[in-house]
């Protein structure tokens, strides 16, 4: 009996048989990337299909860009329930799916794929994920929250922002460094926020640039600040947010994990405000897309136990 490579290659995965016939659990369900190596879905997925009992294992599969239609399509063939995508395939998979979901069409992009009945059926666990975390975190629902992404011109930053306007937030600030994208993003969403409301001192929906001073005029009429982007991660990244700007009354939460506590989040908690890292959102995205797949209730404190276990 053989164990499951680290990373499994395209090649690999036209002749999947016989490259994984020898390892138990069978492995049926991966991760696409390009880089993947890094990825800690199968220390959070494995734990929990071990849990709930279900004869199957996740991998990483190093795709390249101009792979990805053909891998997918190879799903169908090599008897997988799904995969999971992550950089660079969310957008580009939109065209190979058979269908979509409301919520990975209105984000354009697809992070889960269930092949049911040879059909490729894609959704998007990130803002649903983001939306369980923030529960999580501060015990309290998008819905009642006037909200600023940081980072809002794509990826991540727009599948929140989608995400804040479906659940019809209270306000929405994107903040971008570029920011036509924030703006693009903010015409996007409009339809969102054309209920009425009270009106109050500042729109509901604003684009503005990543600059102290148009930062500083939104940041009484802010609850959460969500920090979309990848600064943080190094201990030189420059601040993405000034410390002086934080208030008590605020939520902070940096989708950065590692490391746990990023400069922001010290930031947060010296103003007094609560603060939390990305780890909540990897762990409810992975528990949703496990909800995609086999319509059932994710074992989601194995899955924390692995991803915790994984980081230490």
């Amino acid at each position: 009996m053989s164990t499951a490579k680290d990373v499994y290659n395209f090649e690999d995965l036209h002749t999947w048989a016989q490259k994984t016939g020898g390892i138990q659990p069978p492995a049926r369900l991966s991760v696409f990337g390009d880089p993947v190596d890094h990825s800690l879905s199968p220390q959070m997925h494995n734990p929990g299909l071990n849990e709930a009992g279900i004869d199957a294992q996740y991998v990483r599969l190093h795709i390249l860009p101009d792979q990805l239609k053909e891998a997918l399509q190879e799903l169908k063939t090599q008897n997988f329930i799904g995969t999971n995508l992550t950089i660079p395939h969310k957008a580009a998979a939109i065209e190979s799916m058979d269908d979509i979901d409301d919520t990975a069409r209105h984000i354009g992009a697809v992070n889960t794929v269930l092949v049911e009945d040879d059909q490729l059926i894609g959704f998007n666990s990130d803002g649903p994920g983001f939306a369980r975390a923030i529960r999580e975190e501060f015990s309290v629902d998008l819905h009642d929250l006037r909200i600023m992404i940081l980072g809002a011109g794509g990826g991540a930053g727009k599948a929140v922002a989608v995400q804040a306007a479906m659940d019809h937030c209270e306000r929405l600030v994107l903040v971008n460094r570029t920011a036509d994208k924030a703006e693009a993003l903010a015409a996007e969403l409009a339809p969102f926020f054309k209920e009425d409301r009270v009106a109050g001192p500042m729109e509901r929906l604003e684009a503005i640039p990543m600059e102290e001073q148009a930062m500083a005029v939104q940041m009484d009429h802010v609850d959460l600040i969500v920090n979309a982007t990848s600064q943080g991660m190094k201990r030189t990244d420059p601040e993405l947010l000034p410390a002086s700007l934080l208030q008590p009354h605020q939520f902070v939460y940096d989708m950065v994990y590692s490391p746990a506590c990023t400069h922001l989040i010290s930031h947060a908690e010296n103003a007094g405000a609560r603060a939390a890292n990305g780890l909540s959102m990897l762990l409810h995205q992975g528990a949703i897309s496990f909800e995609y797949w086999f319509n059932r209730t994710a074992p989601v404190e194995a899955m924390r136990k692995g991803l915790l276990e994984a980081l230490s």
